[in-house]
């Protein structure tokens, strides 16, 4: 059992707490996306997911493949997310 998940954030959580709903969704989508794809370690690299006013922000411990900065682009495009491609991806320590 994987137990080192990553934090889970949203603007204006308090008073729009479905945000993290939302989030918790996402990150269900990418990890059985992952598992299925038959990539084990892809959790491994996840450090936070945030949801800035609708946009996605990956923060990531690891250097994520392309593939993988995909799973949340497709997550978050889809009917569970935003149904927007407003994906960034960041690495921990590391600004954009």
């Amino acid at each position: 059992m994987f137990l080192d998940h990553p934090t889970i954030t949203a603007t204006s959580a308090s008073t729009e707490p479905d945000r993290i709903e939302r989030l918790n969704r996402i990150y269900g989508y990418v990890v059985g996306l992952a598992d299925h794809l038959q990539n084990a370690q892809f959790i491994e690299k996840i450090w936070q997911i945030h949801d800035h006013k609708g946009t996605l922000l990956v923060i990531w411990l690891l250097q994520p493949t392309e593939a993988e900065k995909g799973y949340f682009e497709q997550a978050w495009a889809s009917k569970l997310g935003d149904s927007s491609n407003s994906v960034e991806h960041e690495m921990k320590g590391v600004k954009a």
